[in-house]
């Protein structure tokens, strides 16, 4: 059986059909979560908690807009970036506890001059992408579209957005500095 098949059967509440998808996409789930997240515990964490959310939420898959293998992907990639931005935040955080630590007079304006500095930063590493990459890569990242709703909404075909978003993607980790 297919995943779109077992998915439907999931959200019926289908306990065999689970463990069948389960063994099914919980190779391609990890392999995506490791690639962004890199830890192989966090990964393992990660992939375990979107398989979790498709026994949850698999009433919320709609056939109509792709497959159940992509929505199940698109999924796994959200939890990971969130994983990501969840670390950098706390890391963030125990950097700047420490800085007022050793500084407890607070400077405001600076932290907003700061945080002005990484937004005008990230702005220029965008402009330096093409005109057609920043695109793909704003609707994807900024307004919240999947690959597959870039590509309807560009009338582009699907290979042509993820190939503009990884190009673009490459641009902007070089641009950061490896940080992204």
């Amino acid at each position: 059986m297919e995943a779109d098949e077992l998915l439907v059967l999931v959200a019926g509440g289908d306990q065999k059909a689970f463990e069948e998808l389960y063994g099914l996409v919980s190779g391609p789930v990890y392999g995506l979560v490791r690639r962004v997240v890199r830890d192989p515990a966090q990964s393992e964490e990660v992939a375990q908690e979107v398989l979790l959310e498709l026994w949850r939420s698999a009433a919320k898959f709609d056939p109509g807009r792709g497959s159940a293998l992509s929505w199940i992907l698109t999924v796994a990639h959200r939890r990971a970036v969130d994983r990501v931005r969840s670390a950098r935040a706390a890391g963030e955080r125990e950097q700047r506890e420490a800085l007022r630590a050793n500084h407890p007079a607070f400077d405001h304006v600076a932290e907003e001059v700061e945080a002005g500095l990484e937004r005008e930063w990230v702005r220029r590493c965008l402009e330096r992408l093409t005109a057609l990459q920043r695109q793909s890569v704003t609707l994807a990242y900024y307004e919240g579209y999947t690959y597959r709703e870039v590509a309807e909404r560009l009338s582009l075909p699907l290979g042509t957005v993820k190939t503009r978003m990884r190009d673009g993607l490459t641009q902007l980790r070089k641009c950061l500095g490896g940080v992204a």
